[in-house]
């Protein structure tokens, strides 16, 4: 005799949580390998665009990992990741960031709640740019992007300046994501898994958007349709269980990742 035929769908979605929490085993990597594990996972996911792009993780109280310039997101392992302080300063490792992680400490200042950035110029993202259009989300799948996406219309330059970095931090305002016109994107997170995820969703939705539009007008989902279906796909557990299943991929292909 079933048990659950008769819960309502507030009811069914709090099971669902609960059985994902308790039943669903997820990664238990540090900082570094984290970080290590994204640069991967994106280069595989269509984001490598030589030495352009950056991931950052925050270390400490103005304080941050990001990957050696001079390495692609395919060669990016714990070991050659270097810690760096707001003046783009090495403090721990070897090697020099790339002068356009300046903007990530404006980002950093602007949003205490944020632990990781990424940011990087997909081919689908970019094309998508060139239109200066913004992100349109009609799908259930990137649905995490829903009313979560800012758009910065007019490119400001080359980001290595720190009026780029105030541009940039202040078109992103609340939200977790942006699409910067001429550009690329950048996502940020709490947590490593969460800013992974975004980065990932980033191109997907851009990819839909260029392909519907090729076929006809992009019709918009339902407000309170939408906006549930963010806030279901948009949590700490089923971040760290996909960034997981993520990792393991990339593990079989890159044996070198974690050193």
């Amino acid at each position: 005799m079933s048990s659950t035929l008769g819960m309502s769908k507030q009811e069914l979605v709090a099971l669902a949580e609960r059985r994902l929490e308790s039943g669903v085993s997820d990664g238990a990597w540090n900082l570094p390998q984290k970080l290590a594990l994204t640069c991967r996972i994106l280069f595989d996911g269509g984001h490598d665009s030589g030495l352009a792009g950056q991931i950052t993780g925050r270390s400490g109280s103005g304080t941050y990992y990001t990957q050696r310039l001079g390495l692609g997101f395919d060669e990016i392992t714990p070991t050659n990741l270097i810690e760096v302080n707001e003046d783009l300063e090495v403090v721990a490792g070897e090697g020099i960031p790339n002068p356009a992680n300046r903007f990530h400490t404006w980002i950093y200042r602007a949003r205490p709640e944020v632990n990781c950035i990424i940011h990087t110029h997909p081919p689908h993202v970019s094309a998508l740019s060139m239109l200066e259009v913004p992100l349109s989300v009609s799908h259930m799948d990137t649905s995490p992007l829903y009313d979560d996406c800012a758009f910065l219309e007019k490119w400001p330059g080359v980001p290595v300046g720190n009026e780029e970095g105030e541009i940039i931090s202040a078109a992103l305002g609340e939200k977790r994501a942006i699409l910067l016109a001429h550009h690329g994107q950048l996502v940020v997170g709490k947590s490593v898994e969460e800013a992974c995820m975004l980065a990932l969703l980033m191109e997907k939705a851009a990819r839909l958007q260029l392909l519907a539009m090729a076929a006809g007008t992009i019709r918009p989902l339902p407000r309170a349709l939408a906006s549930e279906a963010h806030d279901w796909v948009s949590t700490e557990k089923r971040d760290r269980v996909t960034f997981a299943y993520y990792a393991r991929r990339a593990l079989r292909v890159h044996g070198d990742c974690l050193g």
